[in-house]
Formats: C-alpha cells, sequence, structure tokens
C-alpha cells in the first residue's frame, strides 16, 4: 500500500522514464500527484449528430466505420490516415497524422465515439486527429473529463491514468484532516469523495461539492496558519508607550483630519500602548492622508523617548516626505533629518552620529536607513512607504536595527477589505477610506485611438494654460527585436517631439533607467523644467506634482483597474481641474465594462472589488514580496464567502484549541502549507 510520501517511480504505470517528466510539473511523490488539480474539463458527456456538429466546436460523435482506412505517404516523415464514419444523419472524413498504425485499428462496420474539434463545413464535416475508443469504453468519452496543465513529454492520457492509478493505491491514505463538527457544519464532503471527484467528476454536482470541500480546506489552512503566526508575535514583549496628549500635534496642522485617519490614529495609539508590538498596515486610496497618520504615529513615539525611522523606494519620494514632515514635527520639538544615497560623506556622519547619540529623533531615507554604518540609540518605530516596493527581508533588516522596534506599513493599493486581511494576515489592518475635503474630482474619459488629435490639441490647450502631462504607455511589440519598455517609451517620445509637439518640453522615463536618472527626470518633471513626460508604470508610485493636470493612458485595456486608478491618482494632486483619457480600441465586453467602472467612480475600494470580480486576485497577491503559499483550488474573484466562512472556522477552533494540540494532522498540514515560508512564520 503506497503512502502519500512514496516516491511517482513506483506507482503503477510510471516508472523513472515518465517519472522524470512528470518531475517538470513539480510532481514528485503521490501528494504531489492528486494535488495537481484540472485546469479545466471537456464535458464529453453528450454525444450529437453528424449533421448537428458546428465547425470550430469540440464534439463527441458516435458513428460506424464505412470503409476501409486509406494510407498515403505525403513526403518524407509525413503521412496520413483518412477515413470515413456515418451515422444515420450523414457522413464525417476524419484525418489522422503520422499514425500509420490506425489503419490495422479501425475495421469497416465498427462502431466508435470520436471527440474532436468540427472542421470543414456543415455540408461536409471534419475532425483531424481526434480521440475515439470503441462504443460503450467511457475511458475518454461519455464523461466529465480533467484536462490538466501540461509540458514537453507529458500527455493527457498520460497523466490521467497515473492519477487513476495513484488513487487506487492509497485506497486508506487520504485521511479527513478536517474537524468532524466544521465538516458537518459548513456541509463539506469526505476528502476521498472530494479527490476522486475533482480528478473524475461522476457529475456537474459532485464537482462542485468536490470543489467547494477543496478550497474550503485550503482558505481554512491558509486562515489558520496566518492567525497562528500573529499569535506567535504576541509573545514578543514590545516597547510599550505611555498615553500621549496628541492635541499639539492635531492643533498643529493646517487642515483637519477625515474620521478615517483619526479611526487609523486610534487604532495606532492602542498598539503603541500594548504590550506586544505594533505590526499595522494603514492602507488607503490616493491622496487620503497616509502620511499624516503616519506623522502621528512618529509624534507618539517620540514623544516617549523612541527614534523613527521613515524607509521610502526613491530617494526623490523620501524627500517628499522630508518637505512635508519635518517643518510640522520639528516645532513640535522632534528633531528629523534626510538620508540618501546623494547625502555627503561630511554630512552623513554628523547625521549618524546624532542617530547614535539618541539626539535625533527622525531619520528619513531609502535603502540608505540599512546600510551596516546607520546606528540608532533606540529605534522604537519603522515605517515603510509603497510597501510591496520593499521585501520582507528589507523590512526585517531594518526591524533588526532595533530591539523589536513597532512596525507601521503605508500601502497606496486599495484592497477589498476580506482580502487584505488574507494578503496581509500577519498585520493589523487599518483602512483609511475618505478622501480630504476640497479633493477635486478626476474627470476621466474613454476613448478610441481615432481622437488623438483630439487628445493632442486639449494636452496642448493645458500646456499653453501653464499645466503638465503624463502619458503613459505599455509595452506593446512583444516580437520586437528589443522587446522591452525602453523602445515602447522612448520611440513614443520621439515621435511625440519630432511630429506632434516640436516646441514642447518632453521626455521618456522607464523601469530601465539608473535610479539616479529616474529620479533626476522626476526633479525635472517637478521642477516644470518639462511639459509631457512619457512614461511606463514607473510612475505608478511616485513624488506629488500638484501642477500635473492631464494623465493620458494608452493602450489602456493592457493594464489591470486598480493599476489604471493608481496611476490617475498621479493627477489631481492640486488646485487644478485634472483629467483623465484612458486610450483603447479593444471592444470586448469585458473591457467595456472596465472602462464603464472607470469612467463612473474614484472610489479605490469600489474599483478594487471590481477587479477583483474582472481578474482574480492574481495582481494583488503578486504585489507583495512576502511569499503566501499560493491558491491551488480557491480562487478570491469567487469565493469571498468561503473566504468569510473559513476565517471564522479557524477562529472557533483556534478559541477552543491555541495549539492545535487535539487536531495533530491539521497541524501538520498547516506547518506543512508553510514550510517553504518559514521565515514568515517565525
Amino acid at each position: 500500500m503506497a503512502t502519500l510520501n512514496t516516491d511517482i517511480r513506483y506507482i503503477k504505470g510510471v516508472g523513472e522514464a515518465r517519472a522524470k517528466s512528470l518531475a517538470k510539473l513539480g510532481i514528485t511523490d503521490l501528494r504531489s500527484l492528486l494535488s495537481y488539480f484540472p485546469r479545466t474539463y471537456d464535458d464529453r458527456r453528450a454525444y450529437k449528430k453528424i449533421a448537428d456538429l458546428i465547425p470550430g466546436e469540440n464534439a463527441c460523435v458516435c458513428a460506424v466505420i464505412a470503409g476501409e482506412p486509406k494510407l498515403s505517404r505525403i513526403r518524407k516523415g509525413l503521412d496520413l490516415i483518412k477515413l470515413r464514419a456515418v451515422d444515420e444523419t450523414g457522413a464525417l472524413e476524419l484525418t489522422y497524422f503520422n499514425q500509420s498504425y490506425l489503419k490495422n485499428t479501425f475495421h469497416t462496420g465498427d462502431a466508435y465515439v470520436f471527440f474532436g474539434r468540427a472542421e470543414g463545413t456543415p455540408s461536409r464535416p471534419q475532425m483531424t486527429n481526434p480521440l475515439f475508443e470503441r462504443e460503450g469504453a467511457h475511458q475518454i468519452t461519455g464523461r466529465i473529463m480533467p484536462i490538466y496543465p501540461l509540458t514537453a513529454g507529458v500527455s493527457q492520457s498520460m497523466l490521467c491514468k497515473a492519477v487513476e492509478q495513484g488513487l487506487a493505491a492509497c485506497v486508506d491514505e487520504l485521511p479527513d484532516i478536517l474537524p468532524e463538527d466544521v465538516r458537518l457544519a459548513y456541509q463539506l464532503c469526505h476528502t476521498r469523495f472530494a479527490y476522486e471527484n475533482i480528478h473524475f467528476p461522476t457529475d456537474d454536482e459532485a464537482l462542485s461539492a468536490a470543489r467547494r470541500r477543496l478550497a474550503f480546506e485550503e482558505l481554512f489552512l491558509l486562515a489558520l496558519g496566518l492567525k497562528l503566526l500573529r499569535e506567535r508575535r504576541t509573545f514578543v514583549a514590545g516597547k510599550q508607550c505611555k498615553k500621549v496628549d496628541l492635541s499639539p500635534f492635531f492643533t498643529s496642522l493646517p487642515f483637519s483630519l477625515t474620521g478615517a485617519q483619526r479611526r487609523a490614529i486610534g487604532d495606532i495609539a492602542r498598539d503603541l500602548t500594548g504590550q506586544r508590538p505594533m505590526n499595522r498596515l494603514v492602507q488607503g486610496d490616493v491622496g487620503s492622508g497616509k502620511t499624516m497618520v503616519a506623522a502621528a504615529a512618529i509624534y507618539m513615539a517620540a514623544k516617549n523617548g523612541l527614534q523613527c525611522a521613515l524607509m521610502a523606494p526613491t530617494e526623490i519620494l523620501a524627500e517628499q516626505h522630508y518637505r512635508s514632515l519635518a517643518p510640522l514635527l520639528e516645532p513640535l520639538g522632534i528633531p528629523c533629518a534626510l538620508l540618501t544615497a546623494s547625502t555627503k560623506v561630511r554630512e552623513r556622519r554628523t547625521l549618524n552620529e546624532r542617530l547614535r547619540s539618541g539626539e535625533l529623533s527622525l531619520v528619513i531615507g531609502t535603502h540608505a536607513l540599512l546600510s551596516p554604518d546607520v546606528q540608532y540609540q533606540n529605534l522604537g518605530l519603522v515605517v515603510t512607504d509603497e510597501q510591496h516596493r520593499f521585501g520582507v527581508d528589507q523590512r526585517a533588516a531594518l526591524s533588526a536595527k532595533g530591539d523589536d522596534p513597532h512596525l507601521l506599513v503605508m500601502s497606496a493599493t486599495p484592497i477589498p477589505r476580506t482580502l487584505a486581511l488574507m494578503i496581509y494576515g500577519d498585520l493589523d489592518v487599518s483602512i483609511l477610506n475618505e478622501l480630504p475635503p476640497g479633493r477635486q474630482k478626476i474627470d476621466t474619459f474613454a476613448v478610441p485611438s481615432s481622437y488623438h488629435e483630439r487628445i493632442y490639441a486639449f494636452l496642448r490647450k493645458l500646456v499653453a494654460e501653464g499645466r503638465q502631462a503624463y502619458i503613459v504607455c505599455p509595452m506593446v511589440s512583444e516580437n520586437d527585436e528589443l522587446p522591452d519598455e525602453r523602445k515602447a517609451v522612448t520611440a513614443y517620445a520621439e515621435m511625440l517631439q519630432k511630429e506632434v509637439f516640436p516646441d514642447l518640453r518632453i521626455a521618456p522615463i522607464h523601469g530601465k533607467m539608473k535610479p539616479k536618472e529616474k529620479d533626476a527626470v522626476m526633479r525635472a518633471f517637478a521642477a516644470h523644467e518639462i511639459d509631457v513626460l512619457v512614461s511606463t508604470t514607473v510612475i505608478e508610485v511616485g513624488v506629488d506634482v500638484p501642477n500635473a493636470a492631464l494623465m493620458l493612458i494608452e493602450n489602456a485595456e493592457c493594464f489591470g483597474l486598480s493599476q489604471l486608478h493608481q496611476l490617475r491618482g498621479r493627477v489631481g494632486r492640486g488646485r487644478h481641474k485634472s483629467y483623465c483619457v484612458l486610450v483603447s480600441d479593444n471592444k470586448g465586453e469585458e473591457n467595456k465594462q472596465r472602462l464603464k467602472v472607470m469612467s463612473s467612480t474614484s472610489d479605490g475600494f469600489a474599483i478594487a472589488e471590481e477587479d477583483l470580480k474582472l481578474r482574480g486576485p492574481g495582481d494583488f497577491f503578486g504585489s507583495r514580496q512576502h511569499g503566501l503559499p499560493s491558491l491551488r483550488v480557491a480562487d478570491l474573484s469567487c469565493d469571498l464567502s468561503l473566504l468569510h466562512e473559513t476565517q471564522s472556522a479557524a477562529e472557533r477552533l483556534l478559541a477552543a484549541d491555541p495549539a492545535l494540540k487535539n487536531h495533530p494532522l491539521l497541524k501538520a498540514r498547516v506547518e506543512l502549507l508553510f514550510e517553504l515560508n518559514a521565515d514568515a512564520m517565525n
């Protein structure tokens, strides 16, 4: 009897050669074989009559061989078999390439079921290389068949047979790891049934039940792992702060905070005065005021004698933070400094001395903050801006310069709350879902490329009024000899300069530039030395340019909704009326819906919800460098209700059994799931 750890080589019908091919798919043992789920299914239960075949559609046909197969050799290395099959409604021409052995397989009068893509015309239907079996066999037809992702050397039939043998080999090796009360409460099928029917469903209902069970289990394990991770951190003693009177801070602000900002500051105050280190994400839409929330956190920490470090992804963004925070905090008795790669040696030496002595309360900088020579007397709060730009290691390296400091991360990527709680499961989440009063709405228009002349005329008018513009263009020439972003951006910028705006100041910017080059271009744009900035999505996270009033996005169908929203947020940051123009010739229904959403709402969280429905969670998960286990069955674009259920179930189970001592199988699976994420689990 095989176990789930049995090497794939020893599964009946696999052997050494096939095992090597399967290993390319990550299939090395019985567990990975059975967990290699189909990507889709072919419903081969319904048979069609030959006369009802529709060219271009897959179909099953039961027909009788009407004559002996004919073998033709077209040229060296190419031969074909042609034969004719009939039913009571008509005749079907069948062609097989390089399968000469079939000449002796088919015999006149024998009935077969063929499955393949209908070709030819309704009056003369054809199939090329269809699958076939004798009538009544029901091995590859007459049932729902799994379709697996493949690689060289692995066919669908090989994989199907391997899975069938694997299921047969482990009759008693699929234990039900879900507690029985959880399984019954949520009406979930048994494990054995789930695995059999996710691979070889007996009917639609069985497939649905199998998928629901496995998706629930997957999300349940993930929820348990993330909750256990958070609990582990509760055992670390933080730098507990005393309550701070925030009225001097609030009074110093030239504006009133939104309710969402005040709620987030309240969350942070409770974290700082708690017994464990703060580990909080402040997530807000573009312009929602995350920086002021961070400023309040810095104020509270500094008044408790703690040093603070704020790390931004670029020099220009770090400088922006310094220019906004230093004038606010220094009059309140919080000395600030800026540290980047451009900081002069003498200035850097003085800054480091002030940090080591404790004289400096706040340092704002880039990756330069991670340098070994940067040392703190009492680092107590680490703030990272645009956190998805930093890997776990970088945040950990900065935190390691203190003794379990509080951590505050900020993100301007709106994510549906439920999904945020999953993605950032090791962080507490505060959401800024209000914009400060007075922010102007950005008028958004979706137009075809035929509008370019009008768009350029409008751009020229804005520039004449003293405004500036962004133009974002994706890489669209995939087959180019230089298939990278440089060509798309520089070519567009050159075309505009030569043919459209010879009198305007136009500059390109892209991700292939060195950081200093990008910063120089962005500084020039911020200083109004450039009228039009032609860019890739590198400007998605960038410096505020209040004078920029137009965002033109070419080939808008190439971007996700959330990304379009982020790009749009680069304008509308000043007192000038701002516009966003989305150019797309894609007439697909999904694209129409996406552009309609962008034109009708500026609510980043509503847009994120719609993006989730249309495209799924891949982009959201992909933006995080934490390395959460991937989902094989669950699809958060349609399983959000299931996610709610699994989180509730996980909370109840951990409340009764915090260390899963009474559920050893479940505990083992959680640990296995996070095995590749050991750093995150510590």
